[in-house]
């Protein structure tokens, strides 16, 4: 396992919704392999351990729909095996929704940069929807990143991005990355994108369905202070979601804070 590295000036991220390690190639599939969101089997921790390959090439990771270990994963916990397998010293997960032993619906976080400060919250107005809000280093300066699940309502969303708006306000080195959703066109995204002053550089790339990519619903918003080295939308269809990359390059008051 490798060591716990100091806050670098540059380093990549990847967000990714897995679909608990199910691969989706036409629409069709979600009926006819639909037992594969609720009952173990065989491929799923072959196409983990492809995406594990994947995940290993990145410092942060902000996973959705994982299971915290369940009859569905075969009570594997999908974020800490993700973890491990591709050798990230830290790893969270936040259980959004637990139905015991059939399901554990989760969010994950993994990365090679211990937090100074790690918060869980529950998003409203809809169930089982929630943030992990990672502080690297101190005071107004640090460096924050939000990994988050939204809802598929408009107006559930609206109120979700309110309520985690309040958390991040005052953060000047920002990150939002996680499945909103919504387009970047989308009025509840483009408020929240205004209040903040983030950018997103991949928004032009459509990342659902996997298969034949139409909508960009999967996201990694950037605050402005932050140099965006590059940006783009993986061609890596194990989930039915594509995964967004980003390489960016913190300013010196945040790498000093940290």
């Amino acid at each position: 396992m490798k060591e716990t590295q100091r806050l670098p000036a540059r380093f990549s991220l990847l967000s990714y919704n897995i679909q608990m390690g199910v691969d989706t190639g036409r629409y069709a599939e979600y009926l006819t392999q639909g037992w594969k969101h609720v009952l173990p089997h065989r491929a799923r921790i072959q196409n983990l351990n492809r995406i594990a390959a994947l995940l290993a090439n990145y410092d942060m990771v902000s996973l959705q729909e994982v299971d915290a270990g369940s009859l569905r994963s075969g009570f594997v916990d999908i974020t800490e095996y993700l973890a491990h397998r591709a050798s990230f010293p830290h790893w969270y997960r936040q259980v959004n929704r637990n139905i015991g032993v059939i399901a554990r619906h989760s969010n994950g976080f993994l990365t090679r940069f211990e937090p100074s400060e790690v918060s869980h919250y529950k998003l409203p107005a809809a169930p089982g929807r929630g943030a992990m809000v990672f502080r690297f280093g101190e005071g107004k300066e640090a460096f924050t990143l939000c990994s988050m699940h939204l809802a598929l309502g408009r107006r559930a969303r609206e109120k979700q991005l309110d309520f985690i708006s309040e958390v991040l306000r005052g953060r000047p080195h920002l990150v939002v990355m996680g499945d909103l959703n919504a387009s970047c066109e989308a009025p509840e995204i483009r408020r929240f994108v205004m209040r903040h002053d983030l950018m997103e550089p991949a928004c032009n790339q459509p990342t659902f369905p996997s298969w034949r990519p139409v909508r960009k619903i999967d996201h990694i918003l950037v605050s402005r202070s932050l140099e965006v080295i590059h940006s783009k939308v993986l061609d890596f269809a194990f989930s039915d979601h594509l995964p967004v990359s980003l390489e960016l390059e913190l300013p010196e008051a945040a790498l000093a804070a940290a």
